[in-house]
C-alpha cells in the first residue's frame, strides 16, 4: 500500500465527477491548499463552515472534499475577525486542502441526482435539464493477429469500449486476410519491400466518445506494429449520452402525494417539508433536482412529472408552480448531503484498487441553517 498526494485524489474525483460537466462559472476544484502534499485522511462534507473546519482539525484531516465551494464569490479581503477569515486561517495553519465538486457532481452519472433517484426507487430515469450531449464514433483498426490484444488494450486505456454506465472494455473482432505492397522506401513490419504481402489480420472494432477519438487514434498509431496502420472512424447517429441536471422517473406504483411525502421524509431523515399543491394529488412520475430548483420548474413540468422534489423554492416561484399544476415538495437544499457517503464509498473502492492507503470519513456536522419550530 502507498500514500498518495492530493493530485492523485483529485484524479480519482475527476473519474467520478469530471470537471468538464460543471456549469459555466461554477468555481469547482481547488479552493485552498497544496495538492502536492501527502494525504492520509480525507473528510467529505456538504458545506465548508467554521464548525466543519474545527471538526477536520480535531480529526487530523489532510483534505476536505466538499460539494459546495466555500469561495463561491470573489474574495476581496481576508478579515480574521469574520467567520470566513478565521476559517481560512485555520485551514492554512493546519495545512488542510479544500477541494470542491459542485455541479459536476450534480450532473455526473451516479452523482447527487442519481443518488436521490435511487433512494426514491425511481425506474427508467431520464435527465430533466440537458447540459451536455456526448456523441460516439465507431473506431475500426486492422492489426496482425498476434498484436490484436495489445492494440485492444491501448484502445481501452484510451477510453474506448464504454457503453452506458455499466459496460466497459467492449469490442468486436473478425479475422481475415490483409494485403498490401510496401514501397522500396517503406519499413514494413510484415512482408518485403516491393512485393505484395498477405497477412492474417484482425478487424478490431469498438466505440469511443467523440472527444476522446483523436487521442485514441494517436495512441493506436504509436503502439501499432505497422508503419502506416489503417484506422477508420464512423459516426454513430443513434448513440449518444445526455448529461444534465435532475432526474425524472417512475415509482413502482401510483400513490397519494401525502403518502409519498411520508416516504420522502423517511428516506431523507427529515421531519418537515414544504408542500406546494394538493396533498391528495396522485403521484407516479417523480422529478428530483438536488439544491436550488427555481430555474428548472418548467423543465420539470415538461418532463411529465406528477411531483417535483427540490429545494429553496421562492415565494413567487411557488405561485408559478400552483398555476402550472406541478405539486412540489421543497425538502431543502441540505438533501444534497447524500453525496458524503457516496463519495466515501467511491474513494474506498478506488483507493483499494490502486493500492492507496487512506482513511476516509464523513463530516458529522449538520450544516442545514434552518430549524423548524
Amino acid at each position: 500500500m502507498k500514500t498518495a498526494n492530493g493530485h492523485e485524489f483529485v484524479a480519482m474525483l475527476e473519474k467520478i465527477a469530471p470537471r468538464k460537466l460543471a456549469m459555466e462559472d461554477d468555481p469547482i476544484g481547488l479552493q485552498l491548499g497544496d495538492l502536492s502534499k501527502k494525504v492520509r485522511k480525507i473528510m467529505f462534507t456538504l458545506d465548508v463552515l467554521e464548525e466543519v473546519v474545527d471538526e477536520a482539525i480535531e480529526q487530523g484531516v489532510d483534505m476536505i472534499v466538499a460539494h459546495h465551494p466555500f469561495l463561491f464569490r470573489p474574495v476581496h479581503k481576508i478579515d480574521m475577525e469574520t467567520a470566513q477569515g478565521r476559517m481560512i486561517r485555520k485551514l492554512i495553519k493546519h495545512d488542510i486542502i479544500v477541494f470542491a465538486a459542485h455541479t459536476n457532481l450534480d450532473i455526473a452519472r451516479g452523482g447527487v441526482n442519481d443518488i436521490l433517484a435511487d433512494l426514491f426507487e425511481l425506474k427508467d430515469t431520464e435527465v430533466i435539464v440537458p447540459t451536455r450531449v456526448e456523441k460516439y464514433l465507431k473506431l475500426v483498426v486492422f492489426v496482425p493477429e498476434e498484436s490484436s490484444e495489445t492494440v485492444r488494450q491501448i484502445l481501452m486505456n484510451s477510453g474506448a469500449g464504454e457503453i452506458g454506465t455499466e459496460y466497459e472494455s467492449c469490442s468486436f473482432e473478425v479475422s481475415g486476410i490483409g494485403k498490401f505492397k510496401p514501397s522500396e522506401n517503406a519499413k514494413p513490419a510484415k512482408g518485403k519491400n516491393g512485393e505484395l504481402a498477405s497477412v492474417k489480420e484482425v478487424r478490431l472494432e469498438t466505440i469511443i466518445r467523440e472527444d476522446l477519438a483523436d487521442q485514441a487514434v494517436k495512441a493506436v498509431k504509436a503502439g501499432h506494429p505497422y508503419e502506416e496502420p489503417a484506422v477508420d472512424l464512423y459516426p454513430l447517429e443513434g448513440l449518444k449520452q445526455v448529461e444534465g441536471l435532475g432526474r425524472v422517473g417512475k415509482l413502482a406504483k401510483e400513490m397519494p402525494l401525502e403518502v409519498f411525502i411520508d416516504i420522502v421524509k423517511g428516506v431523507l431523515s427529515i421531519e418537515h417539508v414544504r408542500l406546494i399543491g394538493d396533498p391528495n394529488a396522485k403521484v407516479r412520475k417523480v422529478a428530483v433536482l438536488g439544491g436550488d430548483g427555481n430555474k428548472f420548474i418548467h423543465a420539470a413540468k415538461r418532463s411529465g412529472a406528477d411531483v417535483l422534489i427540490t429545494g429553496d423554492i421562492y415565494y413567487h416561484t411557488g405561485h408559478d408552480l400552483l398555476a402550472m399544476g406541478l405539486p412540489t415538495i421543497d425538502a431543502g437544499h441540505n438533501i444534497e448531503k447524500v453525496m458524503k457517503s457516496y463519495l466515501k464509498t467511491e474513494f474506498e473502492e478506488r483507493s483499494k484498487n490502486l493500492g492507496i492507503e487512506v482513511e476516509l470519513i464523513v463530516s458529522e456536522k449538520n450544516t442545514d441553517p434552518f430549524t423548524f419550530l
